[in-house]
């Protein structure tokens, strides 16, 4: 389980571990609590015998650190995939990701960049078809408008096991031009 960091804006910085969390909490760094959800932790014991316990929460906001603003999320293929949903755009079936590759809509060998508004998770039979022609020169329209995505996204493509109170924080923030042909 990972932990959303919040600043005290209430925007995402990122996942913890529980044990960074924990120190978080004891560091009283800790300016609320947002999830539904909590876990206990076990720490040490004192002379007495008695273990010392801190409950964290899945949602916390946090002094300190704030938010990059550039809102800059990295093309990578892991991410770019877990996007597209580990569909290819172009013949709509779901591959496993060794199946899949990253397609330049505008091809990259006539100027294309390397950008997420540029790119679609393809599968390896239509992106060799394509080849170096734009989907309309290939007779191929993509199903989906190719989207950069949010901070908020950025954090859904990071994290494969997000619990439903933190799905529920994100999803609001989620773009909603996601548009399906």
């Amino acid at each position: 389980m990972l932990i959303l960091r919040l600043n005290k804006a209430g925007l995402p910085l990122g996942w913890l571990n529980p044990e960074l969390a924990a120190r978080l909490y004891c560091q009283n760094k800790v300016l609320y609590e947002l999830g539904r959800y909590q876990r206990m932790l076990h720490g040490g014991r004192n002379v007495a015998g008695l273990q010392s316990t801190v409950t964290i929460s899945t949602i916390i906001g946090c002094t300190g650190k704030t938010i990059d603003s550039s809102g800059k999320v990295t093309l990578t293929n892991r991410y770019l995939f877990r996007r597209d949903n580990c569909l290819c755009l172009y013949c709509g079936r779901k591959f496993p990701l060794s199946k899949l590759t990253k397609d330049h809509i505008f091809p990259r060998s006539r100027g294309g960049k390397d950008l997420w508004q540029n790119v679609a998770t393809a599968c390896q039979r239509c992106n060799r078809i394509k080849g170096a022609r734009t989907p309309e020169e290939a007779n191929m329209p993509l199903l989906a408008v190719p989207f950069k995505p949010n901070v908020y996204e950025q954090l859904f493509l990071m994290n494969r096991r997000i619990l439903a109170d933190q799905m529920d924080f994100s999803s609001h923030h989620f773009s909603h031009h996601r548009h399906w042909a």
